[in-house]
């Protein structure tokens, strides 16, 4: 397959995905989005229309899919929806740019398989709540999503640390345990630091780079409760 066609394939898939989320699409919009000309997502809507996919011409609006086209697997109720959209809000204003995008590409997928009736609703109530963030900290994040991956396959983390208290940077071989999240600090890994020889607390913002080895480690038996357990008495009895 040329690579132009495999360009092509993709842009097709990810216009119908496009198009199940929002009710009514432009081709500008289209067009805009994928980086292609007006003409070419023509081209594209005929190639989708001839594989049988019903897309309906609104003269003067846009386009869209012929509602009920797909019966999603799991069917949403219209609280479940809200719940999920207002879930979105806050995630949007997490300092982790990892977790930003695979959630908004998580929601997408979610908001396609909504029934119009309900996506309108969905779209009025994203418009209507606004969050506010704990402390004004522009300190960002990209590694939740690699974290997560390494935590649940047991794989081993080199981080280049910085240690704020005592302004050195370190380097760490963890092993990921737990994530934990406060509006104020934003994440922070739990982790068995091979370097200190015990379980550490390591903001996700200090982390200047992470990289993966192929190392993999035993998992630890300790629930991460039982280690915030320990963690509460030690502050309630220095």
């Amino acid at each position: 397959m040329k690579n132009n066609d495999a360009k092509r394939i993709s842009r097709l898939i990810a216009i119908l995905t496009q198009m199940q989320t929002k009710r009514v699409l432009t081709s500008t919009t289209l067009a805009e989005k994928f980086g292609v000309s007006v003409r070419t997502i023509y081209r594209d809507i005929k190639s989708l229309e001839q594989a049988g996919v019903p897309i309906l011409t609104e003269d003067g609006k846009g386009y869209s899919l012929m509602e009920g086209y797909r019966i999603p697997p799991v069917m949403f109720t219209e609280n479940e929806a809200n719940a999920l959209v207002t879930a979105e809000q806050i995630v949007l204003k997490n300092r982790d740019n990892s977790l930003v995008n695979e959630y908004i590409s998580a929601v997408n997928k979610i908001k396609a398989v909504l029934l119009y009736s309900t996506k309108d609703k969905v779209e009025l109530l994203a418009n209507r709540i606004s969050v506010r963030q704990g402390l004004a900290n522009t300190n960002t994040s990209n590694s939740v999503t690699l974290i997560q991956n390494a935590l649940t396959t047991f794989k081993v983390l080199h981080i280049t640390y910085h240690s704020k208290n005592k302004n050195e940077k370190t380097e760490r071989d963890i092993e990921p345990f737990g994530l934990y999240y406060s509006m104020e600090e934003s994440w922070a890994l739990i982790a068995y630091c091979r370097l200190r020889k015990d379980f550490r607390m390591f903001r996700l913002d200090r982390i200047l780079k992470i990289a993966q080895p192929e190392l993999s480690f035993t998992p630890h038996k300790m629930t991460l409760e039982e280690y915030l357990d320990i963690k509460r008495k030690e502050f309630q009895h220095p």
